[in-house]
């Protein structure tokens, strides 16, 4: 998985490319908590996401967590295999999708 981030004062990109597994949640996870610090707004974009499995739904609720308290979190771009993932585990209801 690629990240490619995006700041600007307290807006937070991060363009996601590729997989968001088991093998790759962690360093989504990492770049997050090095970076969240001071964000109010955080924006995933999942143009070209391909897949995302529970490792990633993880990290995405726990950003979505540290984002109800200093902000807001919104995902971009979603494909409808990753749509079909968010509302069959019910994340369409935790997770601002625009």
């Amino acid at each position: 998985m690629t990240i490619t981030k995006n700041q600007n004062g307290t807006h937070l990109e991060l363009a996601l490319e590729g997989r968001l597994d088991t093998t790759t949640a962690p360093k989504l996870e990492a770049e997050l908590k090095q970076d969240i610090n001071g964000v109010t707004e955080l924006s995933l974009d999942f143009g070209k996401l391909e897949y995302l499995s529970s490792a990633g739904l993880r990290v995405l609720l726990n950003a979505q967590k540290v984002m109800n308290r200093q902000g807001s979190m919104v995902i971009k771009n979603v494909n409808e295999t990753i749509m079909e993932i968010f509302e069959v585990t019910g994340f369409v209801d935790i997770l601002t999708i625009a």
